[in-house]
């Protein structure tokens, strides 16, 4: 066993492919002019439903950043894991020989993997039979070609691609098991973020539920009616601080720590005391006190239970006057898999930026949730910690913690 410490972590490289802006600057833009995608969706037949609005991408260019296959290998979702990482990698300003020439470690997460694809494919069966299913979508559906696909568009050998399929949690879990490669120095290099795309199994389960909104997502708000299903990825190049350092590489943000737990306690019902553990395990992992973290970008789906729970766990950990805590979710819906790494990103942001992004649609906030949101516009902030959390169906939790990166800071046990 090595006597070497653990590697510190740092964010150098952002890759964003949402509803309010394609790569970091446009993202960024959108985050602090608290800008909302909501629109009426036009990736599937919405006919029957009594509203159908979502966070669909419409400026999404595949052949923009696919160069080294035919676009129409890939599913929606693995295209924008590809784009997402590309971004990261030349924001990163890293070449690609010397990504091949480490040893990567690419984890992405995920709620629905291609999905969409099998919307269609089930579609074509019922109305024509199996034998009219398009063999060329029918090959896009393993959800593995979510990381699989990175590794072969920037040609990687030296390389471990895992797809992670905890739901919406998935993103924060794929950024702690990035994090964890780096820290141990099992790799070099980790693209760690999380995929989806609007798909009409997804939006059907939910409005199903009744937790669609008619219009716009309002978390916290007393008059929240639900989420509004959104797509889209977000990936994050990790290194080590030696690495970046030597490099000569820009530092977003560092990785302090995350926590990871399952409940199990239902199979949509959040449980208020098993997220309270998660956020605590992420702190304890972190080395942080709930009075250093400057924000909480929190899971803030817009549902009733959601946003009671998690406001009571935060509660929990954190006393009776919590720092401010927002939901990015009010401006670009809920992306499942890419939700909470795309949060992640805007955590980064936030730090390097000096602002905390605001929670948007906000009128009246709930007493039951008795936050500060952040309502409706940015606000300065000099920020030192900030968490962001990631909760999911089955009870899946993940929390991770980020910090401002400082060159005298001390490296995590």
């Amino acid at each position: 066993m090595s006597d070497k410490p653990a590697n510190r972590v740092v964010i150098t490289g952002l890759g964003a492919v949402s509803s309010i802006g394609q790569g970091a600057v446009e993202f960024l833009a959108g985050l602090r002019s608290g800008r909302s995608a909501a629109k009426p969706i036009t990736a599937f037949d919405t006919t029957g439903f009594e509203h159908a609005n979502g966070c669909e991408i419409s400026d999404f260019e595949p052949t923009d950043w696919i160069r080294n296959f035919d676009v129409e290998e890939l599913g929606r979702a693995s295209q924008f894991s590809v784009a997402a990482s590309r971004m990261a990698v030349a924001d990163a300003a890293l070449a690609e020989s010397d990504l091949r020439a480490h040893r990567c470690l690419i984890s992405i997460g995920t709620t629905d993997g291609e999905s969409r694809d099998l919307d269609q494919l089930v579609e074509t069966e019922v109305e024509a039979g199996p034998e009219r299913m398009d063999p060329t979508v029918a090959a896009r559906i393993p959800a593995g070609r979510l990381s699989a696909a990175v590794a072969r568009e920037l040609r990687l050998t030296r390389v471990e691609a895992v797809t992670l399929p905890t739901a919406c949690a998935a993103g924060n879990y794929a950024i702690g098991y990035g994090y964890d490669a780096i820290r141990s120095g099992e790799v070099e290099f980790a693209l760690c973020g999380g995929a989806d795309a609007l798909c009409r199994k997804t939006f059907t389960g939910f409005y199903r539920l009744g937790t669609i909104a008619p219009e716009r997502c309002q978390p916290f708000d007393v008059d929240r009616k639900g989420i509004l299903t959104g797509e889209g990825a977000g990936v994050l190049l990790l290194e080590s601080l030696e690495s970046a350092l030597a490099r000569g590489a820009h530092i977003y943000a560092e990785i302090l720590g995350y926590g990871l737990n399952c409940d199990a306690y239902h199979p949509v019902a959040p449980n208020q005391d098993s997220v309270a553990r998660c956020m605590q395990r992420a702190l304890d992992n972190a080395g942080v006190k709930p009075a250093e973290v400057d924000f909480i970008s929190a899971h803030g789906t817009g549902t009733k239970a959601n946003d009671v729970t998690e406001a009571g766990a935060i509660r929990q950990v954190f006393g009776e006057e919590p720092p401010r805590t927002i939901s990015i979710k009010s401006m670009i819906g809920h992306s499942m898999g890419a939700a909470s790494a795309l949060a992640s990103i805007a955590c980064a942001l936030a730090i390097e930026e000096g602002f905390i992004p605001p929670t948007i649609n906000h009128v009246t906030t709930d007493p039951e949730c008795n936050v500060d949101c952040v309502p409706n516009e940015a606000v300065d902030a000099d920020l030192r910690v900030v968490q962001n959390n990631g909760l999911a169906f089955g009870g899946n939790n993940s929390v991770v913690i980020y910090g401002k990166y400082e060159a005298n800071g001390a490296a995590r046990l």
